[in-house]
């Protein structure tokens, strides 16, 4: 077994993981200029049939998981507490059709969602995922930091280049535009 996934815990179809990943994050706060542009790239990946990992705990990222579910493509919803006890039910046709993979770094005593569970979570995306792709992320927020501690390691980042996003253009993201 590859060494990344040793500490994880699956349900659903482990190979996807060999697909390649894009990653979506987005912090909570968002403005609403993006909203309308997250929802056109996840419509845009679910078409191209590309596999999206991300937590899916944000409004915005609930809502892309939402358009994505609608697709066949591939999705890796990786959690920030234990697995619950059971599965929401507009997430058991992907499940049946085995193009649906959740992962926790967490074991079933954790149930709680955390700064600290929220940061591993997100910590086990970027090391999953082949590139990031963050619609927006508050100035000086958990994401702001992350993405820039690992723009340093190299890993493919985007965003949106919309005037929403300049300070982060700017700081973090100089480099990665779509």
């Amino acid at each position: 077994m590859d060494k990344r996934f040793e500490d994880l815990h699956f349900i659903g179809n482990q190979a996807l993981l060999k697909n390649y990943k894009i990653a979506f994050l987005c912090s909570r706060e968002v403005p609403a200029s993006i909203v309308l542009k997250a929802y056109d790239w996840a419509i845009e990946q679910r078409e191209e049939g590309r596999c999206v990992i991300s937590g899916f705990h944000s409004k915005i990222e609930k809502d892309v998981f939402h358009y994505l579910l609608k697709g066949q493509q591939p999705v890796i919803m990786v959690l920030a507490r234990g697995f619950k006890e059971r599965l929401e039910p507009e997430m058991k046709p992907a499940f049946d059709e085995k193009r649906l993979l959740m992962v926790s770094p967490f074991d079933l005593s954790v149930r709680r969602i955390t700064r600290q569970t929220a940061a591993k979570r997100n910590e086990v995306m970027f090391e999953l995922a082949d590139e990031i792709f963050v619609a927006y992320a508050s100035r000086g927020g958990m994401l702001w930091r992350l993405v820039g501690e690992k723009i340093r390691e190299g890993k493919p980042i985007f965003t949106f280049d919309v005037p929403e996003n300049e300070e982060m253009l700017k700081d973090s993201f100089k480099h990665k535009f779509v």
